[in-house]
């Protein structure tokens, strides 16, 4: 659906429609920058699929739109992208695009899973295509994980379905199992430098998923559903494994597991709120603590009461094999998210909560909340429109210097007047507009000096008859960065 009261629609950017969310909530001391987020739909998608940046007023800052609603993008946000043969290091976009098995439409694979033909994509801060990245062994590059590193690498988790005799796990004997592997590619080459495949660590008994479950998608049982990792401070690896319960310590070097919190195998017991189920995004933080997105729902295989979904920051005892939570935050009202989501720290100690299957994403002060007091400590929630979802949302400061110009369209207005509208897809330094007119397309002065910015699109309107208009971006000095084509004017 590309049209309604839920969808943006731009006069100077017509092919542009991307949701328009409701924002609920908006108080100070939320953190610097936008929010990036990657909507999408398991049914109809209310407007357009894509990569979408936006501001705390739920306008939008940049949006590349796809070309079909089944295709998507994924893990959308800012990184830093190092050069170890220069030294030089630049901010960058980077996502995942691709499609992904969604019953019914897709039931060759088990739900979530990537279909064949995807690929990470890196863009500098002129939108520029800088980097494609492929996964190899035959693996599929997955959307839940791309991770840029100081080597001048990604670290990134790739899927595929393994053949394997299923009977010993409850399932068919002509099978497979959908295997991950962690895989390291350097950027400058395409070369593979590490990797790390979960089948040859984890047995998959452990998992809390049933492998009868590949009767529904072709046969291929998801046993692990390896869904994030971070890298630590000594090089080791934080692998979380979603139908497994589990998150993993990594040795890089040897591929040896140092620990396993949650699971059937925990080398952990848990103290009161601090046990999780299908958890997404797991990070290091500092001082011996971890975070993630618990989803805590849903079927539980085994009777476990399902849980509201939070965001979750363990404190590990090492010396006693004990976890205990620091921090939850939960939304009003409570969530039931069933997949995705992200906790996210940011750089003035708040919070950044992306619901995952649930339409939401919220920011918090850091002391956080506890279950059925989801409003304390929130500084900010917005809602997607319709069934809209994004896998994960981030906020981050970005500055966009966009390589094409920007966007201007005329329209007739009321006793003769002209409304000149007018936007640049990207650019987050204009902060005015002046615009240009005349009679002939060689012949523009400025009727409007200063307009200030108010969104997306501008619309200013002024006396002059044109026909033909132009517009400049202005930026904070009052300088000149951008200047549109010439356009008439339109009934």
């Amino acid at each position: 659906m590309t049209s309604g009261s839920d969808v943006w629609s731009f006069a100077s950017a017509p092919k542009l429609h991307p949701m328009r969310v409701t924002v609920t909530t908006r108080q100070p001391g939320t953190a610097r920058g936008d929010v990036f987020v990657a909507p999408y739909n398991l049914t109809q998608p209310v407007g357009q699929t894509g990569a979408l940046m936006l501001e705390d007023s739920g306008d939008p800052v940049w949006f590349r739109p796809l070309p079909v609603a089944n295709l998507e993008n994924g893990d959308f946000r800012v990184q830093t992208y190092h050069n170890p043969r220069t030294g030089v290091t630049q901010p960058v976009l980077t996502f995942w695009q691709g499609t992904i098995a969604i019953p019914p439409y897709y039931t060759n694979l088990p739900g979530g899973a990537p279909e064949p033909g995807g690929c990470y994509y890196i863009y500098d801060d002129h939108y520029r295509l800088l980097r494609t990245v492929f996964a190899r062994h035959g693996f599929y590059p997955d959307f839940h994980e791309f991770l840029l590193t100081r080597r001048g690498t990604a670290l990134f988790i790739a899927s595929k379905p393994v053949p394997m005799d299923l009977t010993p796990y409850g399932g068919p004997k002509n099978g497979a199992i959908e295997d991950s592997e962690v895989q390291e590619v350097d950027l400058a080459t395409g070369r593979l430098v590490f990797s790390w495949d979960i089948l040859d660590h984890v047995n998959p008994a452990d998992s809390e998923v049933s492998a009868s479950s590949a009767s529904s998608s072709g046969g291929v049982w998801d046993a692990y559903h390896v869904n994030s990792i971070d890298e630590g401070p000594d090089g080791q690896l934080l692998i979380s494994a979603r139908n497994l319960w589990a998150v993993y310590d990594v040795a890089r070097q040897t591929g040896d597991i140092r620990w396993q919190l949650g699971g059937k195998r925990s080398d952990f017991s848990f103290g009161p709120n601090a046990d999780f189920y299908w958890q997404h995004h797991a990070r290091f933080r500092p001082g011996n603590r971890i975070s993630m997105f618990d989803d805590g729902c849903c079927n539980q295989p085994d009777g476990t009461p399902e849980q509201q979904s939070h965001g979750l920051i363990l404190n590990l005892d090492f010396p006693n094999h004990r976890a205990t939570a620091a921090r939850t935050y939960y939304h009003a009202p409570g969530l039931y998210a069933a997949s995705q989501g992200d906790t996210q720290a940011l750089t003035n100690g708040n919070e950044f909560v992306g619901w995952g299957q649930e339409s939401y994403y919220s920011e918090y002060r850091g002391a956080g909340n506890t279950e059925g007091d989801g409003s304390k400590n929130l500084l900010y929630d917005a809602m997607m429109p319709g069934s809209d979802i994004s896998y994960r949302a981030f906020r981050h400061e970005w500055v966009g210097k966009p390589w094409y110009p920007p966007s201007a369209a005329a329209r007739d207005g009321s006793g003769g007047r002209s409304t000149v509208y007018a936007s640049w897809n990207g650019s987050t330094e204009t902060r005015a507009w002046q615009v240009l007119a005349g009679p002939d397309a060689r012949s523009l002065s400025v009727v409007v000096d200063h307009a200030d910015r108010t969104g997306f699109e501008t619309a200013v309107t002024t006396d002059n008859p044109g026909p033909y208009f132009q517009v400049r971006a202005l930026n904070a000095k009052g300088e000149v960065i951008g200047t549109s084509h010439v356009v008439t004017r339109s009934g």
